[in-house]
């Protein structure tokens, strides 16, 4: 059976409930715990402070997401993480359980007020949509595709960098999908844009939920066509070709497409 199945069951404050607790982009955490007893948790709050959203079941239980208005100490020993720390230690099913989690809380704090009325949103009790009672408007937990690409050239692979990345770390180049693009699309603009390259023969690898803040990263693989290396300004502060034999350092993830798509 499955660690985690998404359903939405009816909330009950007993001790047989887990929760997570978020808040400011952030997971409580106690050493590797990041799933505690829900009654525990909402005994110590306010109503006021916290929103619950039914996330599903983890391990036959229900588990439920308890959304803060801020940091407060909850329990003891205890921390607040972001995604990418505990994504370097954690395990697959925990990654997608608390991937889904943010992106749920992500959906329902930018959509609090309708965009077109400017009314209170309200939270459907029955599925995960976020409806304004005054004009009816409807809003659904938002995905935006992403691409990312391993380009390679003979036994060689483009890598780049971001100012934006730790001293002397390198990845593949990735983007957003565009209105009226197609994945392909995004993948010859973006490598275009970003080194001044052109690719030919691509092939799909896999998919990857990415919750920065709301990606579904689509990973491919390219071959070098023709072109010279030239990054774009300030987007990108180097790129160059690798050997597979002698690559820098990569994103420390095991669950990130760029090592899976490198180990390829």
């Amino acid at each position: 059976m499955d660690t985690f199945i998404k359903t939405i069951v009816p909330l009950q404050l007993t001790h047989k409930n887990w929760g997570l607790v978020y808040a400011n982009n952030q997971f409580l955490c106690q050493q590797q715990q990041v799933i505690f007893d829900l009654a525990t948790i909402c005994k110590q709050l306010k109503t006021s402070d916290y929103q619950l959203i039914s996330l599903g079941l983890w391990k036959s239980r229900p588990l439920y997401l308890v959304i803060l208005k801020k940091q407060i100490t909850v329990l003891g020993n205890t921390q607040w993480l972001s995604l990418r720390p505990i994504m370097l230690q954690t395990d697959l099913d925990t990654f997608k359980l608390l991937g889904y989690a943010a992106q749920l809380a992500t959906w329902m704090i930018d959509y609090k007020y309708c965009g077109r009325c400017s009314k209170k949103m309200q939270a459907n009790s029955q599925q995960h949509v976020m409806q304004c009672k005054h004009c009816g408007y409807q809003i659904y937990p938002r995905i935006n595709p992403s691409m990312i690409v391993l380009i390679t050239r003979g036994d060689e692979i483009l890598l780049a960098r971001s100012p934006r990345f730790t001293v002397n770390m390198y990845s593949t180049l990735a983007g957003f999908v565009e209105p009226s693009e197609s994945v392909e699309d995004c993948i010859h603009r973006e490598v275009q844009e970003e080194v001044g390259i052109t690719v030919k023969n691509l092939h799909y690898i896999a998919s990857q939920n990415w919750p920065y803040p709301n990606a579904l990263m689509l990973g491919f693989h390219a071959e070098y066509n023709r072109g010279e290396i030239t990054p774009q300004p300030e987007e990108i502060e180097d790129a160059r070709w690798f050997s597979v034999h002698d690559l820098p350092e990569l994103p420390p993830n095991r669950l990130s497409l760029v090592t899976l798509s490198i180990s390829m």
